[in-house]
């Protein structure tokens, strides 16, 4: 191919990208239709996010779907009344076209495919939703609800409680929000209203509450009735200081960001969501670790069967640490986190058995903080009950990140030069590193990242969804 053909090329697939945005737009805003390519979203995306989701279509399928293959299907869902439901459009495509070679039936091939959505009564009503703390995932949890905001958006961010209100503290506030050193800037505008003590980001219009217990906050005052509260502060992890929340006039359940202490279900998205009841006002969405290897481990065990195991975690310095060295409660992590390597206890390997009872006291696990600020590592070290090998393994494994119900958790790279900066913002629970894996026998270690802050984040909304009766039809099957 010749330089102006490639220039050609390009030309071709940076258009119909552009094409597709306004149409992608008006599907979530009007009709509550989430549009994915093999499970990379495409909403608010740019067009170089598109057709970069397009390329990593061959990683799944070994050839490239072009985006001249994929608008049709885009035109198509347009002109369909599908409502509230995500539909992968790359799947469509690529399975179309296996049968075909021209568009005059895409049209009817989508209604078709499509047959649960069309119509769909849209008869759940928006829940309000308050982030209790703002830190690390307080941010990037109001992040990911911005994003969704439009006439059909469920999920409604109305409050984030706070302690403090010193003079400037809302301008900071809204500052954390506008820039982050790891995350990059917040895509789009964040205005302050110092008048009203909120903030608005993108539309959405977020009431800044001050307080400094979970009981001390009328939400009814600023018209937030029947909310979620999700608790990322870490302070209370048991039923009795959680239990707090629910005195506030307004709030109706809690969901926690950290493990939790005692009876309190731990849920891992897309594991054991199915046991969030209605009866639930008090969740936990575990740890960042244990969402990351708990699918995982799931799918190695539904095949193999795992008789004992163990699980390190290679995991970035967090906010608990000191910047240099200083007094610090716990063992080691006293030191200076951006300059040592700190040995330290992890619960994941124990909590994974809150989410699947199948390996309750089969795993052990240890951590270790490193010198980076985000995106971690979990080793795991299995004995199996079956035999097994490297391919074998991993062909497995990239085909549950394929096509299993886990494949909104697991993700799998076959890449020789992968390093941790390149998984910061991914929406994954954790990523296979398949070049790592290590079969022989009955014995098996797997290398998972995980970026433990977005990653987790997302998982933490799929866990807001169950809670609230808010959970999504996913088109094809």
């Amino acid at each position: 191919m010749s330089a102006d053909k490639h220039l050609q090329s390009w030309q071709e697939r940076f258009e119909m990208a552009e094409a597709m945005q306004p149409l992608l737009g008006k599907l979530y805003r009007n009709q509550g239709v989430e549009v994915v390519v093999y499970g990379k979203p495409l909403l608010n995306a740019s067009t170089i996010e598109i057709i970069k989701a397009h390329r990593l279509v061959r990683r799944h399928v070994g050839e490239k779907l072009r985006l001249r293959e994929s608008f049709p299907f885009v035109q198509a869902l347009s002109k369909l009344a599908v409502k509230q439901c995500k539909v992968d459009i790359g799947k469509l495509a690529v399975n179309y076209w296996r049968d075909h070679t021209d568009v005059s039936e895409i049209e009817s091939y989508m209604a078709k495919e499509l047959a649960d959505a069309i119509d769909h009564a849209d008869d759940v009503a928006s829940r309000d939703v308050v982030l209790y703390g703002f830190g690390r995932i307080g941010r990037l949890l109001a992040r990911l609800l911005i994003e969704r905001t439009g006439r059909s958006n469920k999920l409604r961010l109305r409050a984030i409680v706070l302690r403090g209100g010193k003079k400037g503290d809302l301008e900071k506030r809204a500052s954390l929000l506008r820039r982050d050193s790891v995350h990059g800037p917040f895509n789009g505008s964040v205005e302050v209203d110092e008048e009203n003590n909120a903030i608005i980001a993108n539309g959405t219009y977020i009431q800044v509450i001050y307080a400094n217990s979970p009981d001390e906050v009328d939400y009814t005052k600023y018209d937030i009735n029947d909310a979620l509260i999700v608790d990322n502060t870490g302070i209370w992890k048991d039923e009795a200081g959680l239990g707090l929340h629910l005195k506030s006039p307004g709030a109706s359940k809690v969901l926690l960001t950290a493990p939790a202490k005692g009876a309190i279900k731990n849920i891992v998205y897309g594991v054991n969501e199915g046991d969030i009841t209605p009866e639930d006002i008090i969740v936990s969405a575990a740890s960042c670790t244990t969402n990351a290897i708990t699918p995982v481990l799931k799918a190695v065990n539904d095949k193999y069967g795992i008789e004992n195991g163990h699980v390190e975690t290679i995991h970035s310095y967090t906010n608990d640490q000191n910047l240099i060295d200083n007094y610090h409660t716990a063992d080691r992590r006293g030191r200076s986190a951006p300059l040592n390597m700190v040995i330290t206890e992890t619960g994941a390997a124990k909590a994974v058995a809150k989410a699947l009872p199948a390996l309750a006291g089969k795993l052990t696990g240890n951590a270790i903080r490193v010198p980076t600020p985000n995106v971690s590592m979990a080793i795991i070290s299995m004995n199996l009950n079956a035999e097994t090998s490297k391919d074998e393994l991993n062909e497995y494994l990239k085909d549950t990140a394929l096509q299993s119900p886990l494949q909104n958790q697991i993700d799998y790279t076959d890449s020789t030069e992968i390093v941790s900066s390149d998984l910061v913002g991914s929406r994954y629970a954790g990523v296979v590193d398949s070049q790592a894996t290590i079969a022989e026998g009955k014995r098996a270690i797997l290398y998972v990242w995980y970026d433990n802050e977005f990653g987790y984040s997302c998982q933490v909304v799929g866990v807001m969804q169950t809670m609230l009766g808010l959970t999504t039809l996913s088109l094809p099957a």
